[in-house]
């Protein structure tokens, strides 16, 4: 059971990243075009939603990396007390 949830919680960070990207896309655009934007603003939309979702989609697949080393390593472990 443990293992079906931390799947789906690693297929709901993959989509929310992708329409976090889409967004961040989007608004950029939408920031370039709109009357009291321009092309600045929108560079800027781009460039701060792109750090603020590699830093958080980063921290949340660290999270899970080192779930799946600790999880390795216990079983890792189990192994060898098994030969020994």
């Amino acid at each position: 059971m443990r293992d079906f949830f931390i799947l789906w919680l690693e297929r709901i960070v993959n989509a929310v990243v992708i329409l976090g990207a889409a967004a961040i896309l989007f608004g950029g655009f939408v920031a370039m075009f709109s009357p009291q934007g321009g092309i600045l603003q929108g560079l800027l939309v781009w460039l701060g939603g792109a750090i603020y979702l590699a830093v958080m989609a980063g921290m949340i697949y660290l999270g899970l990396g080192i779930y799946n080393n600790t999880r390795r390593t216990a079983e890792a472990v189990e192994r060898l007390a098994e030969r020994g």
